[in-house]
């Protein structure tokens, strides 16, 4: 790991006499001078060897045990740190190193059939990028590389995200809505200097960092003893201090809390630490939080920034900190670093210095005696390119073998954004009830670090039940909280709506909409932080679940913009890069692909998305009808239904022109018209053809809710001529064909083949008199995908390709086939649930989860794909939210034989079948 700078801690160690931090307890240093210190421990952390003798038996929990805990040389377990969650070592290196996906992964055949779109791809990403200065929705040029670094974001949902990295560093950062900047910012970090007998004894930088500014601080902490432990939305790190007989435990907490529409959108989030003393002498324990000002980069250059100390005392408890004024247009924010002050804290702080500095004055003054100086009064702007940061330090004394706790807040504050168009002014969920002003980060900080406890509470009785259940595997409760981190950090906005913003002529039929936007907001999260369009709705379908069963009313307010969408037009002409025709943007009738670009102004201006028309996508309108049946099911709410029964016969009705033979069944245009827009399929097909089967049913239903027989009735004749053509023109006697194409491939396996089948059940549909598919085949199908897209393909540890040609070879014929795509795995591994096949469900699940979290090194950024080998797609993507769909799928298994509905522990679910209530059209 190199050599420490003698310099870096100002105490004149010299480098030759610094220890290294092997397994075996580290001598200290006792230099003559040190300026009022003494026993300062510098460490240097090098590898143990490798025939170093095993870790004593019982020192690490049962579940840590794999990869990512075998460079664990520590005995610490931490305070109160879960057993369930994911675990890794800080000095742990992931050795496969993998690539995003380029122009040079594509095969020579598969390059010649999309040269035209690769042309027009180059020429539009010029024009964007150089003449209109804006950044491409989906850049192919320059895709975001490999960082094997992050862990749990910071921040409720839709008031901009701060990701903390699983060795400390801060270091993924959405602010401006929906804009990514990958930066670690060196100055925010952790210091702990710890005295004894008035005397500092060890003072540490609690990273593994060895930047090339602040080099007068001690950084290079040894990994070998610390771990970071993540379920979301919590996280604890573990650092056992060599040779100091002290263990402290950082545990991270963001409120998100399901089913609640306030304390859930607040950006905050809070660090507790929890400091044990395992030695017989008493000590003085500080931790220091510092912050820089912004992140460094050009949204600092033009200064003006300046800091201050802030102090709110509300109701017996006082909170203490500063206040980080970044005033920079378009989107200005103030950040907030706070402390509790209790009868047994000292909080001070350091107003401003420089963080491209040495960091000497800062370093020396905490040395000095624990403690910050505190000056008063605010800091003076800073000039351009100059930056500025400050710290927050809690001091407080341990006994022997005593236990203290410190407790800070990172809050911010940016009320009132403006997207890339900078038109509208929009103002975030939480100003509903901390003020639109700029000037709520002491209250959001206080409000954070008072509450925290009662929100730990609610995780714990929400996530318990889960944690709790034997029957499940350790490796699925990690997957299940911590895929969630995308809700919050995927771009994610919830906005506040003016009534009068909404347009009366197309509302007027949706009574609700107005209560229901007004009431709980505008929610908006991306594709993918690589693909950035909001609320892209093929993917959506996947990864909804995650949103009606946890937050439903923001579920049905995106159910209702998007019904919205569907009723406008957009008749500007343009180019789609696939096919080179020109088509208007967005036409009626038809649901969008997607809700717009936040560089743009998303909701004013939609579909983003411009390699396909998707006015002709098969998939899209049919995923509306059986998401609105899904969320009418699990909610019971029959103002919801009414509002959009409308909107479903509308979308049909566009549908039905692609039942071009009118045998029921509709076919594929011979191009990648679904939300595998890489992937030609042509004619009767397994995905759109089950799709459309699936929501041609649930019309059925929703016409009987409604009373409406002709309709009841029209929809019922086209279901029994569409399942006879399905049958035989698809079924082959072991799975359903992927088309009806001339070309090898239409006998390929598709993974997502029972995607129609998944939503029924979900609907408590697709079995008895209401099934659709015969569940032999159903069944069969599942089997077949099993053995060969899971198990035949990569020794059955990657979770199911999206394509295998039945003598168990991947199929090559297009860029998507022969990718493994995480979120339709989840949702294929609940399909295998809902028939029974649940040891096949957790199998072929457990292949992603291994893959992506343990050997690809992605988690917290779970990617939309990747291959067997060399490569991966699209970070941090929304589709994997379909994990959601195996808990649903679990919990309606537990309740398959209640006879009324019920209400699930924990997350308000209904889960029995649903009463089919009489709802009136009027």
């Amino acid at each position: 790991m190199g050599t420490q700078d003698p310099g870096n801690m100002g105490t004149g160690v010299p480098a030759s006499e610094q220890i290294s931090c092997a397994k075996e307890d580290p001598q200290v240093y006792c230099p003559e001078e040190t300026g009022g210190t003494k026993d300062v421990q510098v460490t240097d952390c090098k590898s143990p060897e490798d025939n170093r003798p095993q870790k004593e038996t019982g020192c690490c929990n049962p579940e840590d045990s794999g990869p990512l805990m075998a460079s664990y040389e520590g005995k610490a377990m931490g305070y109160q740190v879960p057993p369930f969650g994911w675990r890794i070592c800080l000095a742990h290196e992931f050795t496969e190193k993998r690539k995003p996906f380029q122009a040079n992964n594509v095969s020579l055949r598969n390059m010649i059939k999309h040269i035209g779109m690769g042309l027009r791809y180059l020429q539009w990403w010029y024009r964007k990028t150089q003449v209109e200065k804006k950044t491409p929705f989906i850049d192919m040029i320059n895709s975001v590389p490999l960082r094997q670094i992050y862990g749990c974001p910071l921040g409720g949902i839709g008031g901009g995200t701060i990701t903390r990295g699983w060795r400390g560093q801060f270091c993924r950062w959405q602010l401006n809505p929906g804009m990514y900047q990958h930066r670690t910012v060196i100055a925010d970090q952790f210091t702990v200097c710890l005295r004894r007998e008035g005397q500092t004894v060890y003072q540490q930088v609690l990273s593994l960092e060895r930047p090339s500014v602040l080099r007068s601080w001690n950084w290079g902490l040894c990994g070998y003893f610390a771990f970071y432990h993540a379920l979301y939305p919590r996280a604890w790190t573990v650092y056992q201090l060599p040779g100091q007989n002290v263990t402290l435990t950082c545990r991270q907490i963001t409120p998100i809390l399901p089913h609640d529409y306030q304390d859930s959108s607040l950006p905050v989030g809070v660090f507790v630490w929890d400091v044990e003393n395992e030695g017989d002498e008493a000590l003085d324990v500080s931790i220091m939080f510092s912050m820089r000002n912004g992140l460094g980069g050009g949204d600092d250059a033009p200064g003006g920034l300046w800091n201050e100390p802030f102090c709110l005392e509300h109701g017996g408890e006082t909170v203490q900190g500063l206040l980080l004024h970044h005033p920079t247009l378009p989107n200005p924010y103030t950040m907030a670093v706070a402390a509790r002050v209790t009868a047994d804290t000292t909080v001070t702080h350091i107003t401003a210095f420089d963080p491209d500095s040495t960091g000497q004055q800062v370093w020396q003054d905490l040395l000095q005696d624990g403690q910050l100086d505190s000056p008063a009064g605010q800091s003076t702007p800073t000039q351009k390119g100059v930056g500025i940061a400050g710290a927050v330090c809690v001091s407080s004394k341990l006994e022997p073998r005593g236990q203290c706790r410190l407790e800070f807040s990172l809050a911010w504050d940016m009320p009132r954004i403006l997207f890339g168009a900078k038109g509208q002014v929009h103002y975030r969920r939480y100003t509903r009830f901390f003020g639109q002003d700029g000037d709520a980060a002491p209250a959001l900080s206080h409000y954070a670090l008072c509450r925290y406890a009662e929100w730990e509470e609610r995780i714990s009785a929400w996530q318990s039940p889960v944690l709790d259940d034997r029957s499940l595997p350790a490796w699925y409760k990690s997957a299940l909280f911590n895929e969630l981190y995308f809700l919050a950090d995927g771009g994610t906005v919830w906005l506040e709506v003016r009534e009068d913003s909404l347009p009366e002529e197309l509302g007027r039929n949706m009574c609700h909409l107005c209560p229901t936007l007004r009431d709980y907001g505008r929610f908006g999260y991306l594709e993918g932080q690589e693909y950035r369009m909001y609320n892209t709705y093929d993917v959506h379908f996947y990864a909804s679940f995650a949103l009606i069963m946890l937050w439903p009313k923001l579920e049905l307010s995106l159910q209702y913009d998007m019904a919205l969408a569907t009723l406008r037009e957009d008749l500007t002409r343009r180019r789609y890069l696939m096919s080179g025709v020109m088509a208007p943007v967005k036409r009626r009738n038809v649901i969008p692909h997607d809700i717009g670009d936040p560089d743009d102004e998303p909701w004013l201006r939609v579909n983003a998305y411009l390699i396909h028309d998707t006015a002709d996508w098969k998939d899209l309108n049919l995923k509306f009808v059986l998401q609105v049946y899904r969320d009418y099911y699990l909610t019971g709410d029959q103002n919801f239904l009414k509002d959009m029964w409308p909107v479903c016969l509308a979308v049909m009705e566009s549908e039905m022109k692609f039942d071009k033979d009118h045998d029921g069944l509709i076919e594929n245009g011979g191009y990648a018209d679904q939300t595998y827009d890489g992937w030609v399929t042509t004619g009767p097909s397994a995905y759109c053809g089950g799709l459309w089967l699936a929501a041609v049913a649930v019309m059925v239903q929703m016409a009987a809710l409604c009373g409406a027989q002709d309709i009841q009735d029209k929809f019922s004749s086209i279901l029994h001529r569409g399942q006879e053509a399905y049958e035989r023109l698809l079924w082959n006697g072991r799975y359903y064909n992927y088309d009806s194409s001339s070309q090898p491939q239409s006998r390929s396996v598709m993974s997502d083949q029972c995607a129609g089948q998944w939503f029924l059940k979900a609907c408590g549909l697709g079995e008895g008199e209401t099934e659709v598919f015969p569940t032999p085949h159903v069944v069969r199908a599942l089997q077949t995908i099993f053995e060969l897209n899971v198990q035949a393909f990569a020794g059955g540890a990657m979770g199911a390709v999206n394509g295998m040609q039945p003598h168990g070879v991947p199929d090559k014929s297009s860029v998507q086939s022969d990718e493994v795509w995480v979120g339709v795995v989840y949702g294929l591994a609940a399909t295998m649930i809902q028939e029974g096949l649940t040891w096949e469900g957790f199998q072929t699940a457990e292949g992603c989860y291994r893959t992506v979290w343990e050997r690809l090194g992605l988690a917290f950024q779970t990617p939309e794909a990747y291959c067997q080998q060399r490569v991966f797609r699209s970070l941090a993507y929304m589709r994997p939210l379909s994990i959601w769909a195996m808990q649903l799928a679990l919990q309606q298994q537990q309740h398959k034989k209640a006879s009324r509905p019920k209400v699930e522990q924990g997350t308000g679910l209904r889960t029995g079948p649903k009463a089919m209530a009489n709802v009136s059209p009027e």
